[in-house]
């Protein structure tokens, strides 16, 4: 005979102040009785939930309600911001950018400074190269001015393959050295090694950038909506972050997305295993939007010798913001024809039925060029499939370091010992 199994009170305690603490996070702040109704608990339950949380620094009397009704308003409660702050960090091949949020989510202070010419070369010795210290002095200054002397989670958001088993930061050769000087001397924080310096994070998390804008869409931006898509990042480089049932898919060395080598056809030869000079990249990357352009008299040719502007961002917004001009409509034409060319042998492969046009270029041509893609797609693959324009503002790296930092501090935070 099989005994029925219930919850200790201990246990069915934990569910339901981590229910009530997420409900928190996702509203903003409630009274008791809307906690009761999110819940499902009767009042009492939630009063002694509300005392343990409090007596946990993770919830207090922030306000009250507005409601109009006899008697005096209801107390407000919310999470504690200053329980927990969380770092996300962008690191391009020539700046670094960074974000402090508090636990509820809301963001403390941003900064967004250049790496100098002259130190983005530094050494990837232990120390991590003068360019991984003046990157990291961004991050020092950030905190400083967020007042926060130890985040719970920092998120590194880079180019590059991170190893999913080790999660070191590498893989390709145009990957600056001090990207991994960087990665190690936060590294070094976390485990709190000698001489590491103070501020160091609880968590260090390295992931690549495109996986970050894929976190970014699904949580914030485009395909809210959905659990399995794939996200193409067109920039300067070009890159694909595959989000299959809910999850993010890495392969078995990280290098599932880079797709800036798959080989496709209309290139001058084929890709190689240190150059994706052959491959996808060659058709959509930046240097081949510009080409395109000028090509098609969207802009013109720079002076011998001259800065090659406007960029490729620039090109493909300007063209989208009048697509009935006949210079504009061939080439995001043609544009878009290249582009289905990568997403059809994506397609074939994945069925995700979902394609995000993400990146500078992707998110500058908007729903112009991605309802231009879809179209050319339709002729390529009877797999039925959406294709989408990114709809995340401002860094969606950043944006997707910051979700995935405030769910590690949450679920930590959240779950009583």
């Amino acid at each position: 005979m099989t005994r029925e199994r219930t919850a200790s009170p201990r246990t069915a305690g934990a569910i339901n102040d981590r229910i009530a603490l997420e409900l928190l996070a996702e509203r903003g702040p409630l009274t008791a009785g809307q906690l009761k109704e999110g819940t499902g608990l009767s009042r009492p339950s939630v009063s002694d939930l509300l005392e343990r949380l409090g007596k946990r620094g993770l919830v207090a009397v922030v306000g009250e309600s507005g409601a109009s009704r006899r008697g005096p308003n209801a107390r407000l409660y919310g999470l504690v911001a200053d329980r927990a702050h969380v770092v996300a960090l962008d690191a391009r091949t020539d700046r670094v950018a960074v974000a402090v949020a508090d636990l509820t989510g809301r963001t403390v202070h941003r900064a967004d400074h250049a790496v100098p010419d002259d130190t983005r070369d530094g050494g990837d010795g232990g120390d991590g190269g003068d360019g991984g210290k003046t990157a990291l002095a961004v991050v020092d200054g950030a905190l400083r001015a967020a007042g926060v002397t130890a985040p719970h989670t920092v998120v590194m958001g880079a180019p590059g393959l991170v190893d999913p088993a080790t999660g070191t930061l590498g893989g390709l050769l145009v990957l600056p050295a001090w990207h991994r000087g960087l990665a190690r001397l936060l590294r070094e924080r976390a485990e709190g090694r000698p001489g590491a310096g103070t501020g160091a994070p609880g968590h260090l998390v390295v992931e690549n950038e495109v996986n970050l804008a894929a976190v970014a869409e699904h949580r914030l931006g485009a395909v809210r909506d959905r659990d399995t898509f794939v996200l193409l990042w067109l920039g300067e480089g070009v890159g694909a972050s595959l989000f299959l049932d809910g999850a993010l898919r890495r392969g078995s060395s990280g290098g599932a997305g880079e797709i800036g080598f798959l080989p496709v056809p209309g290139t001058a030869g084929l890709p190689t295993a240190t150059d994706c000079g052959g491959g996808f990249h060659a058709l959509v990357g930046g240097a081949a939007v510009r080409e395109s352009a000028r090509r098609h008299g969207v802009v013109p040719t720079p002076p011998e010798g001259g800065p090659d502007h406007p960029t490729a961002e620039g090109a493909v917004a300007g063209a989208a913001a009048a697509p009935a001009h006949p210079a504009h409509r061939a080439f995001l034409g043609e544009l878009a024809e290249r582009v289905a060319v990568g997403v059809a042998a994506v397609v074939a492969v994945l069925d995700p039925g979902c394609v995000v046009l993400g990146g500078e270029v992707g998110r500058a041509g908007g729903p112009v060029l991605a309802e231009a893609v879809a179209a050319r797609l339709e002729g390529l693959t009877p797999l039925r499939t959406e294709v989408r324009a990114g709809t995340v503002t401002g860094s969606p790296v950043l944006g997707g370091g910051l979700v995935t930092a405030l769910d590690t501090a949450r679920r930590e935070l959240f779950t009583r010992g």
